[in-house]
């Protein structure tokens, strides 16, 4: 068996080779990106690669899987943690791969199987046009304050107002970038329904998604979103654990018999921060259970640290629904009832 240690960049990559022993099989070999890496392992016996988790490894991870090499994705933060070094480049990088994997030391992350992470994209792609188009909204907003122009619309952008905002006397340039927003927020909007046909199409026999849909203000975009930035529920032994993945976790500084919790470590999903952030504003809203709990934290810590605390029960409420395949309301009924002799598997 042979061991290599991938150094990913964004024109090119750096490759190490070697044995169980640590021998360097080839010599270290810089190569464009493209097919030409898969030739290098011709004539090895059971090669397997380390490449770290950078930003560009989906399609270099699927062709040598698809090529049937083994490929090893090791965690950027942790492998800087065991292996830091003062110099750095591509062939210290390589070869610090190679035998960390030699020597099974190599820190791995998640890798979602191949349909979830296409459904990733998709779903960003929603978002990503939805925020845009937010931005473009805001611009018209202040194009109007500039103008000291008001409106009676309820919905600004739908037919009426959009035809409001044709028909309005502006000066040539405010025009001129008014008209230009209206275009490009109608192309945004046409992309933004396609995509939302490709989602509306997954969600149907969807039962995780379904769960999540009970929750107030989870829609099916929502749920997809929980659903696939999670991936597979069972990789998580505990709640806990799902919330570090999730970085809604303090961030811990201890040294001898000090110990300090600071905020939050992000170091997991925006994307699955950002959903629990919408739906709990949803959810505190609305008389029950997560709404008190808000509240009554508010009181003490600040309504900003108490909506992240918010968010964090509120994933440890998703992992108990697709654990234990639990609806939200269930989820209230035994919330109520902590303060009573009851017993829960996996809650208590």
């Amino acid at each position: 068996m042979v061991y290599a240690g991938l150094d990913l960049h964004k024109e090119f990559s750096v490759i190490t080779i070697v044995d169980a022993q640590g021998r360097e099989m080839l010599k270290q070999k810089k190569f464009p990106n493209n097919g030409e890496i898969v030739e290098l392992f011709q004539g090895f016996d059971q090669p397997v690669v380390a490449m770290e988790a950078t930003r560009a490894w989906y399609w270099l991870y699927d062709l040598l899987e698809d090529n049937g090499i083994e490929v090893k994705l090791s965690h950027p933060l942790k492998t800087k943690a065991i292996a830091s070094a003062r110099i750095k480049n591509g062939k210290i990088d390589s070869k610090v791969l190679a035998h960390l994997l030699r020597t099974d030391l190599l820190p791995l992350s998640y890798v979602p199987k191949r349909d979830v992470r296409m459904q990733r994209q998709i779903l960003r792609y929603h978002a990503s046009l939805v925020r845009i188009q937010t931005g473009i909204k805001n611009k018209i907003h202040a194009i109007l304050a500039k103008n000291n122009i008001t409106h009676s619309f309820s919905d600004l952008f739908g037919k009426q107002g959009k035809e409001f905002l044709r028909s309005l006397p502006l000066p040539e340039i405010y025009r001129l970038a008014l008209d230009g927003y209206l275009s490009v927020l109608d192309e945004l909007e046409q992309q933004t329904k396609t995509a939302n046909k490709r989602i509306m199409g997954s969600v149907g026999g969807d039962e995780d998604a379904k769960l999540l849909m009970t929750i107030p203000g989870i829609g099916y975009y929502s749920a997809l979103v929980i659903k696939s930035e999670i991936g597979d529920i069972n990789r998580f032994p505990s709640a806990k654990q799902l919330c570090s993945y999730a970085g809604l976790i303090p961030s811990t500084y201890s040294s001898g018999n000090t110990t300090f919790h600071g905020h939050i470590t992000k170091q997991g999903s925006r994307w699955l921060r950002w959903i629990l952030a919408e739906a709990v504003g949803h959810c505190v809203s609305k008389p029950g259970h997560l709404h008190q709990f808000c509240r009554k934290l508010a009181t003490r810590k600040g309504e900003k640290i108490a909506k992240v605390a918010t968010e964090r029960k509120l994933l440890e409420w998703v992992y108990h629904m697709l654990k234990e395949r639990r609806t939200f309301q269930d989820m209230e009924k035994i919330a109520d009832a902590w303060g009573k002799p009851v017993w829960v598997t996996g809650l208590i």
